[in-house]
């Protein structure tokens, strides 16, 4: 199972913020910020940290999609 971002990015998108505003209101690095682009795992603190900068749960910001797609 891979994890897509794609419901993070679409939320950042809807409330008008960038990369570099969810950077500051999560207190989160470039470096996680890039690993997400690219679809990569990050740690759950991490994903504990932008649900509570965003008012999300996690299931808003990301998802488990098959190896195939």
């Amino acid at each position: 199972m891979d994890i897509s971002y794609k419901k993070l990015w679409k939320l950042l998108i809807d409330r008008d913020m960038k990369k570099k505003d969810l950077e500051k209101a999560a207190g989160i690095s470039n470096y996680v910020i890039s690993k997400m682009t690219r679809n990569e795992n990050i740690t759950v603190e991490t994903v504990g940290k932008i649900c509570k900068a965003l008012n999300c749960t996690p299931n808003d910001m990301l998802e488990f999609v098959s190896d195939s797609e």
